[in-house]
């Protein structure tokens, strides 16, 4: 009796698409707004203090995208190389990064600590590992 093409464990085409619009929208948001948006409202002519209203408003809901983003990353990872992957694969470990990276930075917007650069540091890690993630292969689609 032979082996049908469903019954090897390749992915499902949808996870491979969710990977990659969720990967689009959160690491193509964080490079778009620090190096595009936020320096072109400063060479606009804009007050600075507006500027800096504007990046104090949109950073924390862009950093809770990336979480949310991050984390359905992390479920197509998971569905398809089991759990173990999300540990032992790069793209796991970068996204598990990602994630306590914006913890840390919403936790640190609701008080819970104080830090003069950690809001800046950690966005700036945040689309650093976003990057490395777009240079990794979507989950299924390895060579």
């Amino acid at each position: 009796m032979s082996k049908s093409a469903t019954s090897d464990r390749q992915p499902a085409r949808a996870g491979i698409i969710t990977w990659q619009l969720a990967q689009t929208f959160w690491v193509g948001g964080l490079w778009l707004l620090q190096f595009l948006v936020l320096p072109a409202l400063g060479r606009v002519g804009l007050a600075p203090l507006l500027v800096d209203e504007i990046a104090g408003s949109l950073k924390p809901l862009l950093v809770g995208f990336a979480a949310f983003c991050s984390a359905l990353q992390a479920l197509v990872l998971v569905q398809v190389m089991g759990l173990r992957g999300l540990w032992r694969d790069v793209r796991g470990q970068l996204l598990l990064t990602v994630m306590m990276l914006a913890g840390s930075q919403l936790l640190m917007r609701a008080g819970w600590f104080d830090s003069l650069y950690w809001a800046s540091f950690s966005f700036l890690a945040m689309a650093l590992c976003g990057l490395m993630l777009v240079l990794q292969p979507a989950p299924g689609r390895e060579y």
